[in-house]
């Protein structure tokens, strides 16, 4: 499974939107051995519990420019647990049943107890590009 953002976040681009900037977004990683990327599924229910390896953590100083969301990089603090093959972004709103999927993307990573650092891209697209 290729990066791809979530067809609903798109829908919400497209309609009302979320801001970004202003809101609450997290990031949590994924062991996709217990979840599997399914373009239907808008929001963090959707992700079984058991899938998500470490504590969710909060994107800080977040910008978009030209059309490319990006973040500082995100620190996981003494991860364990299985293998992680994606993160996922998300608009947390305090109620799984409500907090909109946003970006899947691919990259895996065995905790081994110490720190998990998510480097998004420097390049281009950064986080994701629209």
């Amino acid at each position: 499974m290729a990066s791809a953002l979530y067809p609903k976040y798109k829908e919400l681009i497209l309609g009302a939107g979320l801001n970004l900037t202003s809101l609450t977004i997290k990031c949590v990683l994924i062991d996709t051995a217990d979840y599997t990327y399914d373009p239907a599924h808008d929001f963090l229910a959707d992700v079984p519990a058991g899938a998500r390896v470490g504590t969710p953590q909060t994107l800080g100083t977040k910008s978009i420019t030209g059309g490319v969301f990006d973040a500082l990089d995100c620190t996981f603090g003494a991860v364990t647990g299985d293998a992680t093959e994606a993160v996922i972004i998300y608009n947390d709103t305090g109620d799984e049943a409500t907090s909109n999927l946003i970006a899947y993307i691919e990259g895996a990573v065995t905790p081994n107890g110490g720190d998990i650092i998510v480097q998004w891209d420097n390049g281009a697209n950064k986080i994701f590009a629209l």
